[in-house]
């Protein structure tokens, strides 16, 4: 059993304002090593609230099983955590409402679930046998998986039992080269936007990626797709990702971020190309920029109404024929959901997969749940084995226009 939990502001209020016992645990949490803080607010949890059993459980990294770990068997190498189909379990009530669950299966106690999430990005579920809680008590309880959530971020920075936990199939060099290139989080909410992504690697694992950063003022976004399968895919990727880094980082304009990426491969991608889009939506709503290096175009969902968003398409970075890049404004207003991805969701078997289809059908889902839906059915048409990665973003565009609008899971601005 992996124990978990604490207790802090209400989401949105970040971690200020926290309780006096909510104080003690981060601080006995800060205080432990970071493998076995959870431990240490399980047993806050116990003392505080009588809970005779705590557990904490993992999403995997594919977003479809739920992984029950603990310390003890984290440490023992050969032993398999337990594992949770997610499709139509209690789990996935949890993570799509994002509240708390109260299930009969608990005996004489409460079996009680709430969702750990930071900003949008689910991690996982809290689930805690209480006996005759009242409303008070599932409130703090409700506060601690989004204090548990925040242990947890800082945490796995230190520690590697938070990526044996939520691997349920062995990785390739190459998958694990290719994991580490993504962000740290799938999701981020705010009050502007609310974005989630997955990748689906092949079985021999090509050159996916995707990314995404926020600053006082813009989204950042990119998606590419290295040529080439392999680990030589994933190096090609690796230079990819890097170069686009570097280059945002440095504050670079979007032009510029492209020619980067563009020269970093022709100086170091042996005479290979990636296909790619860079994005960037200024948060105050007045414009929302692409560069289009040789990539599918984006869908657009508005109204109902789901189209494609026609761009002049420049080379793929890394071919040498190719000048500046074209920075292309595009319409984006609230309201509007924009799903863009890689060949792989539209390649050989998946060809049969409708994502205009789906997206008209998923328009109420949160954008964690429509990434989810559209690579299953996928990961189905292929049968389970993808002869190309396959990877999705989807971005839901709220507008400038903050007022009276509560983010979920603690995602306030």
């Amino acid at each position: 059993m992996l124990t978990a939990s604490a207790e802090v502001a209400r989401p949105g209020g970040g971690v200020t304002g926290v309780r006096s016992g909510l104080a003690e645990v981060l601080a006995a949490a800060e205080d432990a090593a970071p493998v076995s803080s959870l431990d240490v607010v399980a047993r806050n949890l116990r003392e505080r609230f009588g809970a005779r059993y705590v557990s904490f459980l993992f999403v995997d990294v594919l977003g479809r099983t739920m992984v029950r770990v603990s310390e003890e068997r984290a440490s023992q190498q050969g032993r398999r955590a337990e594992q949770i189909p997610l499709a139509g379990s209690v789990y996935d009530e949890v993570l799509r409402r994002q509240e708390l669950v109260r299930a009969g299966d608990g005996g004489d106690d409460q079996r009680v679930l709430a969702p750990v999430t930071n900003r949008g990005d689910t991690i996982g579920v809290l689930e805690v046998f209480l006996p005759e809680p009242d409303q008070d008590t599932l409130e703090r309880v409700e506060e601690a998986a989004h204090a548990l959530a925040y242990i947890l971020v800082t945490d796995r920075r230190f520690t590697d039992l938070y990526h044996w936990g939520q691997r349920t199939t062995p990785m390739s060099l190459a998958a694990e080269i290719q994991t580490q290139l993504l962000p740290s989080a799938r999701s981020c909410e705010a009050a502007q936007f609310t974005f989630s992504a997955a990748l689906m690697p092949a079985d021999d694992c090509a050159g996916d990626t995707y990314d995404f950063s926020l600053d006082h003022d813009t989204l950042h976004l990119s998606i590419t797709d290295a040529m080439g399968h392999d680990i030589g895919a994933s190096l090609i990727a690796t230079v990819l990702v890097n170069a686009s880094r570097r280059a945002r980082r440095a504050g670079a304009g979007l032009a510029e971020q492209a020619r980067e990426t563009h020269q970093a491969l022709l100086d170091h991608g042996r005479n290979t190309f990636a296909t790619g889009q860079l994005l960037r939506v200024a948060l105050d709503g007045s414009r929302a920029r692409l560069v289009n290096a040789g990539h599918p175009w984006p869908l657009r969902l508005r109204e109902g109404t789901v189209e494609e968003i026609p761009l002049e398409a420049d080379l793929p970075f890394g071919v040498t024929a190719q000048g500046a890049y074209q920075v292309q404004e595009f319409d984006l207003r609230p309201g509007d959901r924009l799903v863009l991805y890689t060949d792989g969701m539209q390649e050989h078997q998946a060809e049969s997969v409708d994502l205009p289809s789906l997206m008209r059908a998923t328009t109420t889902e949160h954008p964690r749940e429509v990434v989810r839906i559209l690579t299953a059915a996928v990961a189905d048409a292929c049968g389970g084995h993808l002869e190309d990665d396959a990877t999705v973003m989807c971005l839901d565009w709220h507008g400038p226009r903050t007022e009276g609008r509560r983010a979920r899971s603690g995602a306030n601005t």
